[in-house]
């Protein structure tokens, strides 16, 4: 199996060296590894005087989900799996997925349990973030439990549900994960292969408030197409911008209190 593996960065020098050191001491060597530099000013243009193999593309700061996509277009394998530069893979991370898609030739899309590092200590990885394989469909919809470092995935999905939305800010992996699990099955290596790292003040979890006003962009994008999945997606929206009204009238954000409220109302109609 030829894979392409892709990592988009930001001023990650140092970590990216440690997560391009784990791609290339996988017993399944990729076939490439992508770095996609979106925009970095700090030494990361030298990783290509570290690591000669690399292949190193470098863009104006688009975000991500940008440097994602341009690195799904540049990838020359039909397998392309996902690296970001602050996280790390076991040495057998590649080798466990092959086999998996050996053993199970109709699924496409698989990814891996993970062990979770913040601030240097492994911390146990929280209920809700349980990993599960198959129909996962509503299982995606509260958050996102697959993690785009723990995934390996076949070019035709990505083609038939489309790429990274490059409007979002952040959460632009639970919306694609949403848009594949509402089509395809998505297989589970149940095994602790990925290695993420958190706590540090550069990521996006930490920089953005609110992150479910994100999620309900991605819900409300996909109820437009998804006719089938319209209850479970209403459902999820009415808990979501419930959640949203209470912390925007905490924090004093009567604008968008008032948004939420108009939303919440909305869903909740259309419940009944």
């Amino acid at each position: 199996m030829k894979i392409s593996v892709i990592i988009p960065t930001y001023n990650r020098y140092e970590v990216l060296k440690r997560a391009l050191s784990s791609v290339f001491a996988q017993t399944h060597l990729p076939f490439e590894a992508i770095v996609i530099d979106d925009g970095s000013t700090d030494s990361t243009r030298e990783i290509q005087k570290d690591y000669p193999s690399v292949k190193y593309f470098y863009q104006e700061n688009s975000g991500v989900s940008s440097a994602r996509n341009l690195g799904i277009k540049k990838a020359n394998c039909e397998w392309i799996a996902f690296l970001d530069s602050d996280d790390e893979w076991d040495v057998n991370k590649l080798q466990e997925q092959a086999l998996f898609y050996k053993n199970n030739t109709d699924i496409f899309m698989s990814y891996t349990a993970e062990k979770w590092i913040r601030n240097a200590v492994e911390v146990k990885v929280p209920k809700k973030f349980r990993k599960i394989g198959g129909v996962i469909f509503e299982e995606c919809l509260s958050h996102c439990i697959i993690a785009p470092s723990s995934t390996l995935i076949h070019k035709n999905i990505l083609n038939a549900v489309g790429l990274f939305d490059e409007s979002l800010e952040v959460c632009e992996d639970y919306d694609l994960w949403l848009r594949v699990s509402r089509m395809y099955e998505i297989g589970l290596v149940d095994k602790f292969l990925t290695i993420k790292y958190g706590g540090e003040d550069d990521q996006l979890s930490i920089k953005y408030w609110g992150m479910d006003r994100f999620r309900v962009v991605a819900l409300e994008n996909l109820l437009k197409t998804s006719d089938d999945k319209r209850d479970l997606i209403v459902d999820t929206l009415v808990k979501k911008y419930r959640v949203l009204l209470k912390g925007a009238i905490k924090h004093n954000r009567m604008s968008d209190a008032n948004n939420y409220k108009m939303k919440l109302e909305f869903y909740e109609d259309s419940e009944t």
